[in-house]
């Protein structure tokens, strides 16, 4: 979810809390938005994964880059498949400063004789740029973005590989991949490819956090929260944090989790894990990334070798042509759904008296309720992907903000969008059958 000019980002989802004691952006005005992370030599191997990753400026005439800037913060995960058993396991390798070191060291991880390894990365300022010593990057397969035009806040390595390995041991019934589940509403639990819940850069960053201490930063597992109790933790805006954490809280869903290979007996969520659930499980339509997606656009312009190396990433098929990524269907499959399950499950997403705990807002810098904060992520993005000109339908969610730019009220017009959802109905049927799960499936087997 990237940041964009100072009206959007009072729209837009740009920060995740996963609870009070999470660090949100509020720090100094206007940091460097562009910084570079070194990925360590060998880093999918175990010697790899405990090495700290270092953030440093991508131009100093910028300034500087830290960590614990919530602005500038990045993050990297790691799904790790062993190939013997077909099980997956995760680990959440730790950055730190350039020229600095950690709190405590990274727990070294023992990782099955044949692992398949796999990286991602996201970032909470604009352009994140992976560096590493000649050969590294290539050797471990990490990807970007194309022709000096990198994704943004995402990057990976190696996720090509692991995503064809875990298809294999799927298919050989090693490894079950769980439903996603009826929700409370009586809906589908959501998935990362549901349109009712994606938004203008669907599939970015990563559900990870890290501990900040009073020495330095420190992977966030129960050692180290035991050593540091005064901790705080440092997370990373995330699609796949909320749908892991507040959607499937506020509805009674359980995310798929995998052991923790930094936390004996720990079960985390993993962006690899999402998009392997919602590959087999999200029903028609599936969400996949359009060729409007600000992460792939090049120079502001279509670019569809951009959007196959994003795709790949994530384990969604590539693209020959301009209309299987088609931003104005994309828009249309929002429109059908997203305001619809926002007026289904309102009371469940907003607090109330009877309810104290129900509903709270994921980052209430933002928004009031977990309601209001995806009314304002469905603005946001129906702003961003041009939906209004692509469909010729104004945006049918109002909301109000009061003096701190936080959003306290929001509306769905339900008439006009009743009138629009009918004239949208004549089409349902073809864009369904393109944007069908199965065929995206099958297509990258």
């Amino acid at each position: 979810m990237k940041r964009w000019n100072v009206l959007v980002v009072a729209l837009c989802l740009i920060l995740f809390v996963v609870s009070p004691r999470v660090l949100v952006a509020q720090s100094d005005p206007a940091p460097n938005p562009n910084c570079t992370l070194t990925v360590p030599s060998n880093p999918l191997t175990a010697e790899g994964l405990a090495t700290p990753y270092e953030l440093m400026a991508t131009d100093p005439l910028q300034g500087e880059c830290h960590e614990t800037n919530t602005n500038q913060s990045a993050f990297v995960q790691a799904a790790i498949l062993d190939w013997a058993t077909g099980q997956i396991s995760i680990y959440n390798p730790l950055v730190i400063d350039r020229n600095t070191v950690p709190a405590i060291p990274p727990v070294v991880p023992v990782l099955p004789s044949k692992a398949i390894v796999a990286l991602w990365f996201g970032y909470n300022g604009d352009v994140l740029t992976l560096q590493a010593e000649d050969g590294v990057l290539a050797g471990a397969g990490c990807v970007n973005g194309v022709k000096n035009s990198n994704f943004g806040q995402f990057a990976y390595c190696n996720a090509p590989a692991f995503f064809r390995a875990a298809h294999h041991v799927i298919r050989g019934g090693k490894l079950h991949v769980p439903a996603l589940g009826i929700a409370s509403d009586g809906q589908p639990c959501p998935s990362v490819r549901d349109f009712a819940v994606v938004d203008q850069d669907q599939s970015d960053n990563l559900p990870t956090t890290y501990l900040v201490t009073d020495i330095g930063l420190a992977q966030n597992n129960q050692s180290n929260l035991v050593a540091f109790p005064e901790a705080t933790k440092l997370g990373n805006p995330s699609d796949n944090r909320l749908v892991d954490v507040a959607l499937d809280g506020n509805l009674g869903c359980t995310p798929w989790k995998a052991p923790d290979l930094a936390d004996p007996g720990r079960m985390v969520p993993a962006l690899a894990l999402n998009e392997l659930q919602a590959r087999a499980h999200q029903k028609s339509p599936v969400a996949l990334v359009p060729a409007g997606d600000p992460m792939v656009l090049n120079n502001g312009a279509i670019d569809l070798e951009k959007v196959n190396a994003y795709r790949r990433g994530v384990d969604q098929p590539p693209v020959g042509n301009g209309w299987q990524a088609d931003t104005a269907r994309y828009c249309r499959h929002i429109y059908r759904r997203a305001p619809a399950r926002l007026l289904l499950d309102q009371l469940l997403f907003t607090p109330d008296a009877t309810h104290p705990t129900r509903g709270l807002s994921p980052d209430t810098a933002v928004a009031n309720s977990l309601f209001t904060f995806l009314a304002q992520r469905f603005v946001a993005t129906y702003s961003i992907l041009g939906c209004t000109k692509l469909l010729q339908r104004p945006d049918p969610v109002t909301i109000t903000m009061d003096a701190q730019g936080v959003v306290t009220r929001a509306k769905v017009d339900r008439i006009t969008y009743r009138r629009h959802q009918e004239d949208l109905a004549a089409c349902e049927r073809q864009d369904d059958s393109v944007d069908d799960a199965g065929k995206a499936a099958a297509a990258t087997e």
